[in-house]
């Protein structure tokens, strides 16, 4: 070694490529944040009409809602592949193998979830709180947000629940994504979910456990947080 030189420390390799892996995190958290999006805008509205209103209906309604949260995933990705192919109703759009019929997917694996846990939280504002509203003049609309604002920890869970079964979720985004990659190792429908199974399937499992320790970091801190809005719930 020559004298005053510095030594060259070199660096240990990845078992994975980087740019990889980021593409399918990047993947993941767009289409479930974006089916977790539009879950909420439906799933909110719907919860506060099945929490302030009696109608015709109402509890057949609940019952496709809690049957929502227990439909298998699969069978979704069938429904939204028939929707989106050339046969289905949205075939002209050419969505089929898309990040858009994977959020459609997510969505409504999400949306029944979202709704009954929503629901839940709505209904347990007490009596008191919509009176004093109403008492004060508040229309229809003033009573609802102040209700929202009450549930506003029961609502918080139930999105973070939805999205983390939608990130958490194979099944479904496999048949309609197609666990796409490009041939510079860019996702383009491929997950963290649908990763590992086809890493773990080719023998790759050095590459297999960084995503699925990703993954159970990101879930993990979902929990983290629906647990900390549930004491917060609790305290208040």
């Amino acid at each position: 070694m020559i004298a005053g030189a510095v030594p060259i420390v070199s660096l240990p390799a990845f078992p994975f490529e980087p740019q990889y892996v980021w593409s399918i995190i990047d993947v993941s958290l767009y289409v479930s944040g974006l089916a977790i999006v539009f879950s909420t805008a439906v799933s909110l509205p719907v919860a506060l009409l099945l929490g302030f209103t009696e109608f015709r209906g109402k509890q057949f309604l609940q019952a496709i809602i809690n049957t929502g949260m227990g439909f298998p995933s699969v069978v979704v990705g069938l429904l939204v592949l028939f929707a989106v192919s050339n046969q289905g109703p949205l075939g002209g759009l050419d969505l089929v193998f898309t990040r858009e019929a994977m959020i459609m997917s997510q969505f409504v694996l999400a949306t029944p979830a979202i709704t009954a846990i929503s629901l839940a939280a709505v209904s347990g504002v007490e009596e008191n709180v919509r009176d004093a509203a109403h008492v004060l003049g508040g229309t229809r609309v003033d009573v609802a947000l102040v209700t929202i604002k009450e549930a506003r920890y029961g609502i918080a869970t139930a999105i973070l629940a939805g999205f983390g079964r939608a990130i958490s979720e194979v099944g479904s985004v496999l048949i309609v994504g197609g666990n796409i990659a490009s041939a510079d190792g860019v996702s383009k429908t491929r997950t963290l979910t649908t990763a590992i199974q086809l890493e773990a399937r080719q023998g790759r499992y050095e590459t297999a456990m960084v995503l699925g320790g990703i993954l159970l970091v990101i879930v993990l801190l979902i929990n983290a947080v629906v647990v900390r809005l549930g004491e917060g719930g609790v305290m208040q």
